[in-house]
């Protein structure tokens, strides 16, 4: 009985063992991306993975939106829309590429709204 006892001791600490080897195992490829130290409040020094910025590709798509919103507004407000709706359409009869930019091209209200107030600034 004492053996069965022993044994299956030997295998929960073999397993515990295994569970701490994968979490160090993770804990280093976390470490790959960039590590910080951090003081606990009980004065140990203990190295954490950075974080990944999640947010970053969400603030570069709202920067690029904003940018293409500016240009549109530049555009229609310098040429006019007459001169832009007829460069829209030799981009529209174009290639996949011109067809696509055609349709981010478009008026919009809100492009057509902040052209309308720049327009006598620019001309």
């Amino acid at each position: 009985m004492g053996v069965l006892i022993f044994e299956a001791a030997m295998i929960d600490a073999k397993t515990q063992f295994d569970h701490r080897l994968r979490d160090l195992g993770r804990k280093h490829a976390a470490m790959a991306n960039g590590y910080t130290p951090k003081m606990r409040a009980d004065g140990l020094i203990v190295i954490q993975p950075k974080r990944k910025n999640a947010f970053m590709p969400f603030k570069f798509a709202m920067f690029a939106i904003a940018a293409l919103l500016l240009f549109k507004t530049f555009l229609l407000a310098a040429v006019g829309p007459d001169a832009y709706s007829d460069r829209l359409g030799k981009l529209e009869t174009g290639t996949v590429f011109e067809q696509a930019g055609a349709w981010a091209m478009q008026i919009d209200p809100a492009t057509q709204y902040a052209a309308g107030m720049i327009g006598p600034i620019l001309r």
